[in-house]
């Protein structure tokens, strides 16, 4: 009885991972559209956001974070440069990486949204607190883990 309720609520939560998920997936869209651009453009420049500590962002850094092929990444990037999105420089110590850069026009449209993406995240995570987050955010980087594994298995299975 007790195995049975827990893959329940094992199907449930990836039902409700999937829902999340679809829903983000349109967000990023709207957000995307504000600007003029693709959702996965999107990604790309909240990756560099999220990645860049004042010296750019190696492709592969961001392909690694949003989990795509770097190819992707080097194509969808080459067209955020032609569009003024980020800027683009071979790294200093490795002409074979280029570093990657928001420029000020992305800074700038970006800094627009700021006020919306506040009111979307108040309304998104409305009943909670800083805690319960970091605690749900501890719980889902275990759950990413295991589940890195489990797809390392069923790979190994399957071949």
């Amino acid at each position: 009885m007790l195995e049975k309720k827990l893959d329940r609520a094992i199907t449930e939560f990836i039902w409700n991972v999937v829902e999340i998920h679809s829903q983000l997936e349109d967000i990023h869209t709207s957000w995307a559209g504000l600007l003029g651009i693709t959702q996965p453009q999107w990604l790309i420049l909240m990756a560099i956001t999220e990645l860049d500590k004042g010296r750019g962002v190696a492709g592969i850094d961001i392909a690694n974070k949003l989990r795509v092929h770097p190819a992707f990444v080097t194509n969808q990037t080459k067209t955020l440069e032609r569009r003024g999105f980020l800027s683009r420089r071979a790294a200093p110590d490795d002409a074979r990486f280029v570093l990657m850069s928001l420029t000020a026009k992305a800074t700038t449209e970006i800094e627009k949204l700021a006020k919306r993406k506040l009111a979307f995240n108040s309304t998104m995570f409305n009943e909670l607190d800083e805690k319960t987050l970091a605690e749900l955010n501890a719980t889902l980087a275990t759950i990413a883990k295991n589940a890195r594994l489990a797809a390392r298995l069923l790979a190994i299975e399957a071949s």
